[in-house]
């Protein structure tokens, strides 16, 4: 099967840059930025101080600077918050998506394609490959200019739609930053951050690390976010979905017939209810279901 690729024309990029860069960012976010430092792909969220969802991206080092794989459209309010955190450290913040393209490939051989292993990053095109950190299945991430995608079908890539890829990503269960997470309501371990690598419980203290840690060891997940194959019409984002007539959770983003819902775990398997389809859970094989 050929491999894909495609320009994600959401997804922007913040550049971190200066001396306090990784000491600035690591006080912050959910994930040892200290990896990325050293040229792994790291997956962070930006948290509350109560432990509730912000921001998440993906961290990677080019040469002097580290790049936010973000949010295109929110991509000024994480600029904003992180901002307010700068005080006196050596840090500049600034929208680099001028510069670079967020771009996905995925599929057979990606990642033997682009000459990485699982975690690892290379130069590429002018800028940067790297395998995506949350799951190998997903395949790469690019930050390269727009104009340096014939470097990419050389290596044997076919273009996709960035539809083709958000079907890939809900296949797999893996959620689309506030599409399926509820800003300043969401908790990272119900939407699948510890095994898709977003959160680091040995790094020590950042910013809503309580709760993320108390949910863990208290054993306090109480839903879990669940690709779901759909028949009938696609339920919109917040539809309410029950079982047998009782509420058990709320649809997240979704395309043809696969979808994502955030389900109350004493309700699963079901099957569910939403606006007139009937919603069947797919738990992926690395997702753990307590």
């Amino acid at each position: 099967m050929t491999p894909y690729f495609t320009p994600l024309a959401d997804r922007g990029v913040l550049e971190v840059a200066g001396a306090d860069r990784v000491a600035f960012l690591q006080g912050l976010v959910s994930n040892d930025v200290a990896k990325a430092a050293t040229g792994a792909p790291v997956h962070a969220a930006l948290l509350t101080a109560q432990g509730k969802y912000l921001h998440d991206f993906l961290v990677i080092a080019l040469g002097d600077a580290l790049y936010l794989d973000c949010e295109r459209a929110r991509l000024a309010d994480l600029q904003r918050r992180l901002a307010l955190y700068k005080l006196r450290s050596k840090v500049t913040l600034a929208d680099a998506g001028d510069r670079f393209t967020v771009t996905a490939a995925w599929g057979d051989d990606a990642l033997a394609k682009l000459g990485l292993a699982s975690g690892a990053a290379k130069p590429f095109a002018g800028g940067i490959a790297y395998a995506d950190p949350r799951l190998a299945t997903l395949g790469a991430r690019m930050l390269i200019a727009a104009s340096c995608e014939s470097e990419i079908e050389a290596l044997g890539f076919a273009r996709a739609d960035a539809a083709d890829y958000d079907r890939h990503r809900l296949a797999l269960g893996v959620p689309d930053g506030s599409r399926d997470l509820t800003i300043d309501k969401s908790i990272l371990l119900e939407n699948g951050f510890e095994e898709l690598n977003g959160v680091d419980f040995r790094k020590g203290c950042y910013m809503g690390q309580e709760l993320t840690a108390r949910t863990k060891y208290r054993a306090l997940i109480k839903k879990r976010l669940v690709p779901v194959t759909v028949d009938g019409p696609l339920p919109a984002p917040g539809t309410l979905i029950t079982r047998g007539g009782e509420e058990a959770g709320e649809m997240r983003s979704g395309r043809d017939a696969l979808g994502l819902a955030l389900l109350r775990l004493d309700t699963l398997p079901g099957p569910f209810e939403a606006a007139g389809a009937r919603l069947t859970p797919q738990p992926p094989m690395w997702m753990k279901l307590e």
